[in-house]
């Protein structure tokens, strides 16, 4: 008697909207912790030919590709609206 009474006070209680929260939440965190810390999120090293190029346009160019501007604006297209934009920091000079 004490047995069932103990049971259905269990099964009561893990029916409570806290409860289900709780366990709702410690599987989520439970699982961000896998994902965010298993081996397969650890640092990647590049070999030193894919790291010695700090641009797109380096790279190409060692590859032998030619890197050119693109076509000028047509005339018919509107100004932009709102400010000018600074300068680009390190221009790229084919």
């Amino acid at each position: 008697m004490t047995a069932d009474r103990f049971a259905d006070s269990i099964s009561t209680a893990l029916r409570h909207p806290g409860v289900i929260a709780l366990i709702v939440a410690g599987m989520t965190i439970a699982a961000m912790l896998i994902v965010d810390h298993g081996p397969w999120s650890r640092a990647k090293t590049q070999p030193a030919h894919i790291a010695m190029y700090a641009t797109t346009g380096e790279a190409a160019r060692a590859a032998g590709a030619a890197v050119l501007p693109t076509e000028p604006k047509s005339p018919v297209e509107p100004a932009r609206p709102g400010p000018k934009t600074s300068p680009t920091v390190n221009p790229v000079t084919p």
